[in-house]
């Protein structure tokens, strides 16, 4: 595996940011069988790293470096449709969100190079997610997972229509503690007067991660936000940051992480360094 592969950064707060879409790295050998589809990485997390850095001090950070599009750590292991009944792509994806072939014909993984992938980049990554909880949780009662995605906000195989700004998963309401919800709930129903459309548990209630770790009984709760990426970013190639739309999300996703851990810290948790 690539060093590099899977970054990690260590934070003292009781909130963990999961950057698990955001890389782009495969190896040469894999991306010479890709078609221009598969070697474009359409749907890679763009930019999302830069959108939320430096929006909370001493938060940790466990990021993947590694396309999807090589393994999608926000799948399960066993590859179970997260969503039965709806479009979606699976653990080692074959096609984009659009449904075009990232392979050429005759060059998709076996199930063996599957296993492979599963144990050489999956595996780590949630190595890595479940060490950085443990450590949070020797330190305080109740932590939280935020799980950092963005998407194109029209993608007619996946959902009608346009994707609202911001999309809330919590696995129907189960993956996190109440307060955190509201908590997140009432920051989203602010941003409407800016302009911004939210929704939770829409079209996207949450991953396997979310689903995997939020179980807030334990001391542990999760949230995705799925953001349309049209809110910071242009939504084809080259991918470009748009600085204007980008400078009023930012705020907004920086008083949404402040509010969650004042939760956690007065409300929900005690320190109990």
């Amino acid at each position: 595996m690539n060093p590099a592969c899977i970054e990690v950064v260590e934070g003292d707060r009781p909130l963990l940011l999961a950057q698990p879409h955001v890389g782009t790295w495969l190896p040469p050998e894999l991306e010479a069988r890709l078609t221009a589809t598969g070697r474009a990485r359409t749907d890679t997390d763009w930019q999302l790293d830069r959108l939320y850095a430096d929006l909370l001090a001493g938060a940790t950070v466990v990021r993947a470096r590694f396309s999807r599009y090589l393994i999608d750590v926000n799948r399960p292991p066993d590859d179970r449709c997260l969503y039965p009944g709806l479009e979606t792509t699976g653990l080692c994806p074959t096609t984009d969100f659009d449904g075009r072939a990232l392979y050429l014909p005759g060059r998709e993984p076996d199930a063996a190079e599957c296993r492979e992938r599963l144990e050489r980049y999956w595996r780590p990554y949630h190595a890595a997610l479940e060490e950085q909880l443990a450590r949070l949780r020797r330190r305080y009662d109740h932590v939280l997972l935020y799980d950092c995605h963005s998407i194109r906000s029209r993608i007619p195989r996946l959902f009608a229509g346009r994707l609202p700004d911001l999309n809330l998963g919590a696995n129907d309401r189960r993956s996190a503690h109440p307060a955190l919800i509201a908590t997140a709930e009432g920051v989203l129903a602010e941003a409407e007067a800016a302009g911004y459309t939210w929704v939770t548990d829409g079209r996207f209630k949450g991953g396997y991660t979310t689903r995997h770790y939020g179980r807030p009984e334990t001391g542990v709760s999760a949230l995705q936000m799925e953001l349309a990426q049209a809110t910071y970013m242009r939504e084809e190639p080259p991918w470009s940051w748009f600085e204007a739309r980008a400078a009023r999300l930012r705020p907004l996703l920086a008083r949404l992480l402040a509010a969650l851990l004042e939760t956690l810290e007065r409300r929900v948790i005690g320190d109990q360094s």
